[in-house]
């Protein structure tokens, strides 16, 4: 996985891409949530699933149902997170599909079960360029982290930095050429 704060960097680039009227704090708050939350399945190890149970790490957590579901959560949240509700849920339900997708492109675990529950099968995608993190927050601060961390500078922050750019260019521009 990358780390828990790469989760949370793309919605953070998609409120600097598309601003505050787009995306309220609290909107944003969610969507960071709903970025990281699937990484609670890490408890599963303590109460005994396995890595490659359905429940276990990058299991149904990972999966489009699942962020579906959180996305559905703050649409019947709209109002306290100042947003239309079709907007609350896409905001948070592809922040959550992020998580599974980001893993997907990391170089270690067992895959992501991104189609569960209609597939247990765990996925990658083909080109597998991130650097997987540790699980233990001791080896997060290591050396190893750090060689995780430079990967998703490079794989994760740089390219979301650069679409929200983009996006807040293109959103400036066709206010522009609109008024």
């Amino acid at each position: 996985m990358p780390t828990i704060l790469t989760h949370a960097v793309i919605p953070m680039a998609a409120r600097l891409g598309l601003g505050k009227p787009l995306v309220s704090n609290r909107l944003l708050m969610a969507g960071m949530a709903a970025a990281v939350i699937p990484d609670l399945d890490v408890i599963a190890f303590r109460i005994g699933i396995p890595y490659a149970d359905a429940f276990g790490h990058r299991g149904a957590s990972h999966s489009l149902v699942f962020a579906l579901l959180m996305g559905l959560f703050a649409l019947l949240s709209a109002r306290a997170l100042q947003a239309p509700r079709w907007w609350a849920f896409a905001f948070v339900a592809l922040s959550g599909l992020s998580h599974g997708l980001l893993d997907m492109l990391t170089d270690g675990g067992h895959g992501v079960a991104l189609w569960w529950p209609f597939s247990e099968e765990r996925v990658f995608f083909a080109a597998q360029v991130i650097e997987v993190s540790p699980l233990s927050l001791r080896r997060v601060l290591s050396g190893r982290g750090w060689e995780v961390l430079q990967s998703e500078l490079v794989w994760v922050w740089l390219p979301a930095m650069i679409a929200a750019i983009g996006i807040a260019l293109a959103l400036a521009t066709w206010r522009r050429t609109a008024a």
